[in-house]
């Protein structure tokens, strides 16, 4: 079976090809820009090459992994967050459609926020989200659904891994070159290793019998941790214990963008679905530390 991954030089995209490497399927790893000789040109806002690169590679499976991310920028530049977080996936969905294929869709938790609660989502809750790039992600979500192809949207929230910029990356160099660091204590969510997220999309990919279980799913690590929890679990693993990280209101760091208070996602869903074990986010987030370190 081929399987198409688009964003493949993102965090999860560099985990899919991580995880990939001993599957006896094909893999063809995409982007907007070519970094080193396994990453094919592709444009997912550009509908006639998503088409073309599907029905000439004989694609059954993408993994759609791009996505307009910063959330701030977003706030700037809907347009292009639109394009590609709202039109692109419906690209990819009409084209796999076309073939009988399945697209599998990496959402967020942004598509959630307005409601306030301190109950896990579930993924029959309504949208409400907060900002542009929760809006664009959730009419990216409707724009696949409306297309009818078979689809496997997984919801996923506070990723981060050994590539790229994001939190975890961010507080390591933080907690190691400042005395004092503040961090907020009142958006409370969990965190995701892109490796687990990875392997648990190769596991559904590898086992035929999940791979026509269409739907939304939510898929995070297991348990549940505040911002100012995550920081000082980077800087306690790690030994940057000279740092005074200190708990703070959101309302300190003024932002254009109102964030999610609680989005903690229900994976009751996903767990009974895939039959997928999901590591607790401390364990996981030792293992993406430890290799980390292992490559300075």
């Amino acid at each position: 079976m081929t399987i198409l991954v688009t964003g493949a030089n993102g965090q999860l995209g560099n985990e899919m090809r991580i995880v990939a490497k001993g599957s006896a399927d094909k893999y063809i790893f995409t982007d907007i820009t070519a970094e080193g000789t396994e990453t094919s040109l592709l444009d997912i806002t550009d509908a006639r090459a998503v088409r073309a690169i599907v029905r000439d590679n004989n694609v059954q499976v993408i993994v759609n992994c791009a996505a307009y991310t910063d959330v701030d920028a977003a706030e700037e530049y809907a347009d292009i967050a639109e394009r590609i977080n709202g039109d692109a996936p419906r690209n990819l969905a009409l084209a796999i459609k076309e073939v009988g294929g399945v697209l599998i869709h990496i959402s967020t938790d942004y598509v959630f926020g307005k409601d306030l609660r301190n109950t896990p989502y579930t993924e029959q809750q309504p949208y409400s989200p907060t900002s542009v790039y929760g809006t664009t992600k959730t009419n990216g979500e409707k724009a696949i659904v409306q297309t009818g192809c078979n689809h496997i949207i997984i919801r996923t929230s506070w990723l981060y891994s050994e590539f790229g910029k994001n939190f975890v990356k961010t507080m390591l160099h933080l907690t190691a070159t400042k005395p004092t660091l503040n961090v907020v204590f009142d958006q409370i969510g969990t965190p995701t290793y892109a490796y687990d997220l990875a392997s648990a999309i190769l596991n559904i990919i590898e086992n035929r019998k999940y791979i026509n279980h269409s739907g939304i799913y939510n898929y995070s690590n297991e348990g549940v941790c505040s911002w100012y929890d995550f920081a000082k679990m980077v800087a306690e693993y790690v030994g940057n214990t000279d740092c005074d990280i200190q708990p703070c209101h959101s309302d300190e760091f003024p932002s254009r963008v109102v964030r999610p208070n609680y989005s903690v996602l229900d994976k009751t869903k996903f767990k009974q679905v895939f039959g997928i074990r999901i590591p607790y986010w401390a364990d996981s987030l030792k293992c993406c530390l430890n290799n980390i370190t292992r490559s300075l």
